[in-house]
């Protein structure tokens, strides 16, 4: 909830987060993206396309493969938790409308930025390890 009221969004929102392995994620990133392999994190939102509005409060859903997490964390020598909590900050962010695919460099900065911030308050409150391993 910390992140989604420093993101500007209503009390009451809502989200859902899915942690799967890479079959599953895979299965719908080709079934709902066309893309053929697994990946770290996939939003979809509610806020979009014929039903955006529907349910005001309900942003969307977060789906992490927990297998992606965990290589990514040991390549990048941290730990397995923290990345998990980055994934899905990234997730919520293109649920808040953040992009850093199609809408150029800028966007992608921006993006990047936030997700900064909004990792080093997860750390401020103690909830991720302060040295990041």
């Amino acid at each position: 909830m910390r992140i989604l009221n420093a993101l500007g969004c209503p009390e009451d929102t809502e989200l859902s987060v899915s942690i799967v392995g890479d079959k599953a994620i895979r299965r719908i990133n080709r079934e709902y993206l066309a893309k053929d392999r697994p990946t770290n994190v996939i939003s979809f939102s509610l806020q979009e396309g014929d039903c955006a509005g529907i349910t005001p409060y309900a942003l969307g859903d977060v789906v992490i493969s927990a297998d992606t997490a965990a290589r990514e964390a040991e390549e990048g020598n941290i730990a397995g938790f923290d990345r998990l909590c980055f994934l899905l900050l990234h997730g919520i962010l293109h649920l808040c409308g953040y992009d850093h695919e199609r809408s150029g460099e800028d966007q992608a900065r921006k993006m990047e930025q936030k997700e900064r911030e909004l990792f080093r308050i997860l750390k401020k409150e103690g909830l991720l390890n302060p040295t990041g391993s």
